[in-house]
């Protein structure tokens, strides 16, 4: 059965001036820049190229652009160029300027408003040109409209030339360069060549066939990278299996598409299992990644779930008195991209990372309920393969039932002796609690000693725990070193997670500052990630940084978390020290260990983000997973990065 073609087609009007509409002014964005890009570090920073990117891939989407080229100039100056229409250059008749100076000088105008300019579009609704120009030190435009080349400069925000002529072209387009503003990004004006890449090349397979050049010029040796990818989403599908090192256990992806009689909502998915246990499924909307997902998601997700069931029924893969396989049973090991192109986005939120429009919701599920049904029919030997897997996991799931209804009935009966494996605090106001995870009965002494019984849990692991990412739910289950874990914070796993269950504020993980304590670290977070990733998500797990050294003269003691630091202090003191290396939690005593690593006041702690949950699952299965070839390679090329390294 053939795929109904997406193509959002061409706009009826003609893209002018007047479609140009005027709503506020730009007075605020200086004064509060992260309301618009988020921040004035490095993600922001960032986030000025794809603002004026935006803009060139909405031209693609209307139909009228086919290329886009950015470069990184020396001085970290950008230029993106587009073979668009170029943006408009009629005098706008609400301000009487030329609409390309509206665009680039009035906070909300741009086409995405007028209805006219645009079917569908990303960006932030027209604000992007504004809010970059505002942002910059300076903007240089060029406009080239079929026949003349016109050029126009401004100075953060401020309109510095009249827009003028300069020459003749028969060919059409726009061109932006920029500098980011010094006063505004204190942090760093540098722009990182991989996290261009990473968006541009995501830009590239949502929409496929675009052509995307990214070229680094700060150096005498030019790096260039092009993204065209004509499979879009599906090539997307088997980019990050590929990066992933996971195997697929059917050859082709899967993928549907349809739009709706009005052509206002357009709909892909491209889907295809492997052999993980895990599942990645990533969502956008019109171009924007929803990382918090929302009804096209759902309709994905409760679709997904009713076909294989009914599937499953209709062909004897579920006997009567099995139950219905769940939602996390059929998407185990699956690599989903789900991509939603719509004229009226409703986003829920700033910060644009959930989408809201309930008609979504039941086109994706249509699209899914219509054609999945028909495509597990007509190949059989792929329905098997996946069907092969999510009864495994269902059988893994009841296992893990009966293995946590033991870890009740166990905890239950053993509540009154927790003490010899947590520690509790006093307080039950979870918003001021925390626990510490320590590795090891010596610091766990150590931190049971120094800690503030009120506030503070302290919750002792020895030995190694579980790699989870080789592991079903069961094993996890069953495991004594991850059962007090999850016993302790008390939101339960999986499916069954509950953020509102957690009874501590802070999950701070505390372990030496060695290899075996970097593995316990990393088996820790990757449980986290794999089995309550809302915990990282909301901000609730941390990373305790205990002290390198003790450097001590006389009575007097100072501790170092750096050689950078340790430098610097014996720099600052005359006469003889005496320097410890901390080689282990245990070699601090009590009193030291809440001055340096547990006392609110004083201590450093590294905060666990979710900054990129692709690349996150993408170096936890490379790190964690049975490959052993894709891990060795990452060591190699990463090897460089490693400090304090005691082996």
């Amino acid at each position: 059965m053939e795929n109904e073609e997406i193509k959002v087609s061409k706009v009826e009007n003609e893209y002018g001036a007047d479609e140009i509409q005027v709503l506020e002014g730009l007075e605020a964005v200086r004064k509060r820049p992260g309301m618009y890009i988020g921040s004035t570090g490095p993600r922001g920073l960032h986030h000025l190229v794809y603002e004026i990117v935006d803009n060139s891939i909405d031209e693609a989407l209307a139909g009228y652009c086919t290329k886009i080229d950015v470069a990184i100039e020396p001085d970290n100056i950008i230029r993106v160029k587009d073979n668009g229409r170029g943006i408009p250059v009629g005098v706008n008749q609400k301000t009487g300027l030329p609409a390309v100076t509206v665009v680039f000088t009035v906070l909300h105008a741009g086409g995405k408003f007028g209805g006219g300019g645009y079917k569908v579009s990303g960006g932030l609704h027209g604000v992007g040109a504004s809010v970059v120009n505002a942002l910059s030190e300076w903007v240089e435009v060029k406009v080239c409209d079929g026949e003349d080349i016109y050029f126009q400069r401004y100075e953060r925000g401020k309109i510095v030339s009249d827009l003028e002529k300069i020459g003749k072209s028969n060919v059409k387009g726009t061109e932006v360069r920029f500098k980011a503003d010094p006063k505004i990004f204190k942090e760093t004006q540098v722009y990182e060549y991989e996290v261009l890449e990473k968006r541009l090349r995501e830009q590239a397979f949502l929409n496929a066939g675009i052509h995307i050049e990214l070229r680094d010029e700060r150096e005498a040796e030019v790096k260039q990278k092009n993204f065209c990818y004509e499979g879009g989403i599906s090539s997307f599908v088997e980019y990050i299996n590929k990066k992933k090192h996971v195997d697929p256990i059917h050859p082709e992806v899967i993928y549907f598409a349809a739009k709706n009689p009005e052509d206002t909502i357009s709909v892909e998915v491209a889907m295809q299992y492997t052999d993980s246990y895990n599942e990645l499924m990533m969502s956008f909307a019109n171009n924007i990644n929803t990382v918090d997902g929302g009804t096209h998601e759902e309709g994905f997700k409760r679709a997904l779930t009713r076909v294989m069931n009914d599937y499953a029924r209709k062909f004897n893969k579920l006997k009567e008195s099995d139950k219905n396989l769940s939602g996390e049973d059929v998407r185990e090991g699956l690599t989903a991209i789900i991509s939603v192109k719509l004229k009226e986005a409703q986003f829920e939120g700033q910060t644009k990372a959930k989408l809201g429009n309930t008609e979504v919701r039941t086109m994706v599920d249509k699209l899914l309920s219509d054609k999945l049904a028909v495509f597990l029919e007509e190949n059989p030997a792929v329905a098997r393969a996946i069907f092969d897997k999510a009864l495994a996991s269902a059988r893994a799931r009841e296992a893990a039932r009966k293995a946590r209804e033991s870890v009740r009935r166990k905890s239950a009966l053993e509540s009154a002796q927790l003490p010899g494996k947590l520690a509790d605090c006093q307080s039950k106001d979870s918003s001021e609690t925390e626990i510490f995870i320590v590795e090891g009965d010596s610091a766990g002494g150590s931190a049971k000693g120094g800690r503030d019984r009120r506030i503070q849990a302290i919750l002792p692991l020895w030995g190694k725990m579980l790699n989870v990412e080789k592991a079903r739910l069961d094993k996890v289950y069953g495991n004594e070193k991850l059962t007090p874990v999850i016993t302790a914070l008390g939101t339960g796993i999986g499916e069954e997670f509950d953020i509102e269950k957690l009874r501590y504020d802070k999950v701070i993980i505390m372990a030496d500052a060695d290899v075996d304590g970097q593995h316990i670290r990393t088996l820790l977070l990757t449980f986290f990630f794999r089995f309550m990733r809302p915990l990282i998500e909301q901000g609730h797990v941390y990373i305790a940084q205990p002290p390198l050294y003790r450097i001590t003269k006389g009575k007097e003691h100072k501790y170092a978390y750096s050689d950078i630091e340790r430098d610097r202090i014996l720099e600052s003191i005359e006469g003889k020290t005496d320097v410890q290396r901390y080689k282990g939690l245990g070699e601090m005593d009590a009193e030291q260990l809440w001055e340096t690593t547990m006392n609110p006041e004083k201590r450093l702690m590294l905060k666990v983000e979710m900054v990129d949950a692709e690349t996150a699952d993408e170096t936890f299965t490379i790190l964690m997973g049975d490959k052993v070839e894709p891990r060795r390679e990452f060591i190699e090329q990463n090897a460089r990065f490693v400090q304090n390294l005691d082996i």
